[in-house]
């Protein structure tokens, strides 16, 4: 059996795309000429609370449910950038991409504060359920703004459009066969601060046994 490091690009792909189909977290590299970060990504509908601590102590970033740009089409779900009337969120210049994905905050309206591991994990599996029946949901009578799980839009037309960790991770789950509700999650380095380099990610995916593919392979094959 192949190591995880000699697996080609193609037998990465078919690796993600099977642990996320089993509700496994794989990690993914954008691109080094882009936020050049790795995220611990999941399928949204099987975050527990332990998975929870786990985007918490091990990757350390912000944990955000990226909805395909359908679903938030179905829901009103607006750019922050467009919903907020306020002098800061005009003029943004970002080194990487022409906007953000930043949508509404929100928590359950079951949870209690909405930020403990057990209260994320509600909102986060509620967003994958409203994901999988737009129709058949109310989002204003299941979620209420300001919470604890931010989420991202996602581009119209996926990585076609746009390759940030929002396009890469809705793209793992359309191919996985998931609904369009992703958990993406930036790895920090605890020593330095600063995003965990890619060879340091992929040794810590070696190490829990889960699956490290780029960005452009996604792009490339799906």
């Amino acid at each position: 059996m192949s190591r995880p490091s000699d697996r080609t690009d193609a037998d990465r792909l078919d690796a993600a795309i099977e642990a996320f189909a089993n509700g496994d977290p794989v990690l993914i590299h954008d691109a080094a000429d882009r936020e050049g970060e790795v995220d611990l990504v999941y399928p949204a509908g099987t975050v527990a609370p332990s998975d929870v601590a786990r985007l918490r102590t091990d990757a350390g970033g912000l944990i955000c449910v990226a909805l395909s740009d359908r679903v938030a089409r179905a829901f009103d779900l607006p750019f922050l950038a467009d919903a907020v009337e306020h002098p800061a969120t005009e003029n943004h210049v970002l080194s990487y991409d022409d906007r953000s994905s930043f949508s509404l905050t929100v928590n359950h309206r079951e949870t209690e504060t909405g930020i403990t591991d057990r209260d994320r994990a509600r909102t986060i599996t509620a967003l994958s359920d409203a994901a999988a029946d737009p129709a058949g949901t109310d989002f204003a009578g299941t979620f209420r703004s300001p919470g604890h799980v931010h989420l991202l839009r996602g581009a119209a037309d996926g990585v076609t459009e746009r390759t940030g960790h929002t396009e890469l991770a809705l793209a793992l789950a359309d191919a996985a066969d998931l609904p369009p509700a992703v958990v993406v999650c930036e790895m920090l380095d605890a020593a330095t601060g600063l995003a965990r380099t890619p060879a340091d990610a992929q040794a810590y995916a070696d190490r829990e046994g889960l699956v490290y593919v780029e960005g452009g392979t996604i792009v490339d094959h799906l």
